[in-house]
């Protein structure tokens, strides 16, 4: 019961949170940068400013879909930033640039994250699968369930590595756009509330998986006690 109740309330915040995420972008997509460029030229002249020649930026279906590739070496922006000349685009394509420096500069929570991921393509493959049986052979094979919490274990530990790795960005990219002069006094708090608004997406979704984790030992322990 306790687990329910916690399950609802984070899954409650999730959708609060993503809503205000929505809301805030949408918001300051309205607003147009000091610089007037867009997300493109924004994350372009970043990494140019960084030392950083390699890294192409391309453009991405989709809605609030940017991403860096450190596989690639692109920097991904969605639509509706690669061609905005917005606040809430050179916030979005400075943090993903933020990304690329962080991989220039071999920073090591972004290393550690990257290392991470062949696992957790594993891990996400089977987990579930492994989790439904080990609950359902738990008296005959508790060994199953187990080895399904250490799958899931990784995927948790993978949403809370990503942690630093996104707040570092967004330090990065807010500290480049008032640097470059992309923002001003009054544009900068809002490309600082709309990256907080995104970091906020990663807090939860880090809370989320540790309840699952834990509801999952929980379950692991009762039976075993059974």
């Amino acid at each position: 019961m306790i687990y329910w109740i916690l399950f609802i309330g984070i899954a409650l915040v999730s959708y609060l949170v993503q809503a205000q995420l929505n809301s805030k972008f949408e918001k300051y997509a309205k607003v147009p940068n000091e610089a007037g460029l867009t997300g493109r030229e924004v994350a372009e002249k970043m990494l140019r400013e960084n030392g950083i020649y390699d890294v192409k930026v391309t453009s991405t279906p989709g809605m609030l879909t940017d991403h860096y590739n450190p596989a690639t070496g692109t920097v991904n922006l969605s639509e509706g930033v690669y061609n905005s000349r917005s606040v809430a685009a050179a916030a979005v394509a400075a943090h993903e640039c933020g990304h690329a420096v962080q991989h220039a500069v071999a920073y090591g929570p972004l290393q550690l994250r990257s290392a991470l991921v062949p696992v957790v393509q594993f891990a996400s493959s089977w987990v579930q699968w492994v989790l439904l049986a080990g609950i359902l052979l738990v008296e005959s094979f508790p060994s199953l369930l187990l080895i399904g919490i250490v799958l899931f274990a990784m995927t948790t530990l993978f949403s809370f590595v990503t942690l630093p790795v996104e707040i570092d960005a967004s330090r990065r990219a807010t500290a480049w756009l008032s640097n470059a002069g992309m923002t001003t006094v009054r544009t900068h708090s809002m490309a600082v509330d709309a990256l907080r608004s995104a970091a906020y997406t990663y807090v939860v979704a880090a809370l989320s998986s540790l309840a699952t984790l834990v509801y999952y030992i929980m379950i692991f322990m009762g039976r075993s006690r059974d």
